[in-house]
């Protein structure tokens, strides 16, 4: 993991305790999955700051159960309730920071998952406590659906995203082929030919630039800024010559 400020260091202390906190219940603990980039920086997969919890929930679930016992676990912490989803787990939760400080946890459970995930039980060396987590393929490959899925959905691109690809693609991960499949319900090759053309009209440097400069360490960020998106269709071009190849 790269040096963080004291504003990070700050929120991923909060961070930490709120996860800490919700694997130490046992009851909580067996029904949810972390997954995102959070979880992805805690193994050392990823190596940005990332500001959200994001789970997915088991299938058999009482969400009514755990939203209760999500809220004993925000009081015993001291964190307020900015914002509430009354159908999905999803939660704005504050903590107490100085004057226009970064002061806001987005905590995430979603009951939409997919046949095609995987898990497994991982040691979390940051909080040293062991989580049931996405395996690596299966995180990649949600990260692979992540620009198409956010413009989709709420008509909006993410700079971290194409780096996300990008680093998983340079540390060379495999990706869970299924997960592609079952979101997009096209072949893994059409996705990726989906995906460069997307990458290609719709990100530039600007939005490449917008949130990732306060996520990545200043050196990094200076060093790829100007590459990522050349070399991300560059991996992504590798990977359709490798598909056709295999046709």
């Amino acid at each position: 993991m790269g040096p963080v400020n004291k504003e990070q260091a700050r929120h991923e202390a909060y961070m930490y305790r709120l996860l800490s906190s919700m694997l130490d219940n046992k009851d909580l603990a067996c029904k949810i999955f972390f997954k995102g980039g959070t979880c992805a920086r805690m193994l050392g997969y990823l190596d940005r700051f990332s500001v959200d919890l994001d789970f997915d929930l088991d299938k058999s679930a009482d969400k009514k159960e755990l939203r209760q016992k999500l809220h004993d676990i925000f009081n015993s912490l001291g964190l307020s309730i900015k914002d509430e989803s009354k159908k999905a787990l999803q939660f704005f939760l504050k903590y107490p920071a100085s004057l226009d400080a970064r002061n806001t946890i987005k905590l995430e459970i979603l009951d939409k998952t997919y046949n095609a995930n995987n898990y497994k039980p991982c040691y979390l060396e940051p909080i040293k406590r062991t989580a049931i987590c996405q395996t690596i393929d299966t995180m990649f490959a949600h990260k692979l659906i992540a620009p198409i899925s956010r413009y989709e959905q709420g008509n909006s691109i993410a700079g971290r995203d194409i780096y996300d690809i990008h680093h998983f693609f340079f540390q060379g991960y495999n990706y869970n082929k299924q997960v592609i499949v079952e979101r997009r319900k096209i072949s893994v090759l059409n996705f990726f030919q989906e995906l460069k053309g997307f990458i290609d009209k719709k990100v530039n440097q600007k939005i490449i630039e917008q949130d990732l400069n306060v996520l990545l360490e200043y050196n990094k960020f200076k060093k790829i800024k100007a590459h990522l998106k050349t070399e991300t269709l560059y991996f992504i071009d590798k990977e359709i010559a490798s598909l056709m190849k295999g046709q």
